[in-house]
């Protein structure tokens, strides 16, 4: 087991591009931290420098007391798991499994040892002697994972080692994963572009954008308290809800409007962002994550400035909850980070899939309790936790928190 350090690592490719900038990041002996981020981000390329798979064009990369710059891949005493799991066809599981233990030529018992006992940590002692096209999917990856644990190494690299697997497959593998990390305390590098795998598995997260750390944090803290737009818009599924809003003084306190909604903040919100009181008069960027949104008719006293007033556009029953789909009188944000987000996901927004809004309205999503009766076509007030509100600086993108706007940046 062993630290790894990112020291200002920068990969620059020939054409000038930066795929990864000026990276500090320490992952702590026997942490289970994830690279996450858009497609092109630079996380993959942040891996692949510490397998010793891209050359490193700035910086120093540290695997323990070592400095690996100019180190080949095969002393750098690391495992990698691999998306394609990269088994030979033609060997059992546990030929795959062994391979890497003979080519070192180790000893026949201890290389049957560890065989043995990663087979048995993994559930794979009745499937040895198969051939891995006899396999499922699933079987192939705890193969791919067997041959990684065997080489008992200073830390694990997974290269989105889910993305083959079915929906119901990769929850459960999401699971053994994070488990199997856990009881053997490797230090393990992670990547996704699934941020659910990432807030699922990781102690840490790194959330990165154009080849830049946006924030390191647990995710808690991510989910609670983006330092940005752009996390606060990419952490959660579904996506936080964004509009164009302004914050008012109104009766001593403070008002978000946006359009013709009107939400009073209250003092609870106050308190946890009172950098908003720099805001009165200005422009904000109002996000809403759509677990924050309920139907206010399953709701006992709430006040109506409290509420968004909009039309249901589309419902979704799924049993435990309803995802309702309604429209208000209300400018969705549109920022270069909103933009990126809505690229990513291949739609014109992450909440509203393809729903496009009627003309001077925005569709937002709320997630719903199961006993809420809204149909397509209703009119609908929605209650909001104004607790949980998220704001952010429209020219900078930084959450809105204490005033100095400094957030928990990586």
């Amino acid at each position: 087991m062993a630290e790894v350090a990112f020291e200002r690592v920068s990969k620059i490719y020939p054409d000038g591009t930066r795929a990864v900038n000026d990276i500090n990041l320490d992952i702590r002996d026997a942490e289970f931290m994830v690279l996450v981020g858009p497609s092109g981000c630079g996380k993959t390329t942040a891996l692949r420098m510490v397998a010793g798979l891209e050359d490193i064009s700035e910086g120093t990369l540290r695997i323990g007391e070592k400095v690996v710059n100019y180190m080949p891949p095969r002393d750098r005493d690391i495992a990698m798991v691999f998306q394609s799991y990269a088994l030979y066809p033609h060997l059992s599981v546990y030929d795959n499994i062994a391979f890497g233990l003979k080519l070192k030529k180790m000893p026949k018992d201890e290389i049957d040892r560890r065989v043995q006992d990663a087979a048995r940590v993994l559930g794979l002692e009745e499937l040895l002697k198969r051939k891995p096209r006899a396999l499922s999917g699933g079987q192939r990856q705890r193969v791919a994972m067997g041959r990684a644990i065997v080489r008992q190494p200073q830390a694990f690299l997974m290269d989105e080692p889910l993305s083959n697997l079915d929906a119901k497959l990769r929850v459960q593998m999401r699971a053994e994963i994070a488990k199997l990390q856990s009881d053997l305390e490797t230090t393990t590098i992670y990547v996704t572009h699934d941020q659910v795998e990432a807030m699922t598995m990781g102690d840490r997260v790194a959330v990165m954008r154009k080849g830049e750390l946006q924030q390191v944090d647990d995710p808690q803290v991510l989910y609670d308290r983006p330092v940005n737009l752009f996390v606060g818009g990419f952490i959660g599924s579904p996506a936080m809800n964004m509009l164009e809003a302004t914050v008012e003084r109104a009766d001593g306190g403070l008002v978000a409007k946006a359009g013709a909604q009107e939400i009073d903040l209250g003092n609870e919100t106050l308190s946890v962002r009172p950098g908003l009181q720099a805001y009165a008069g200005k422009k904000v960027i109002l996000g809403i994550r759509p677990e924050d949104l309920e139907d206010a008719a399953l709701e006992t006293d709430v006040p109506s400035n409290r509420c968004l007033s909009g039309t249901v556009e589309l419902r979704e029953a799924l049993g435990a909850e309803i995802m309702a789909h309604f429209s208000v009188e209300a400018r969705a944000a549109e920022t270069e980070e909103t933009q990126e987000l809505a690229r990513d996901t291949g739609a014109p927004d992450k909440a509203g899939a393809e729903l496009t809004a009627p003309e001077g309205r925005t569709v937002l999503v709320g997630r719903f309790g199961a006993r809420s009766r809204v149909r397509e076509g209703d009119e609908v007030n929605v209650a909001v936790d104004t607790r949980a509100l998220h704001f952010f600086d429209p020219e900078t993108g930084l959450g809105i928190y204490d005033g100095n706007e400094k957030g928990d940046a990586a």
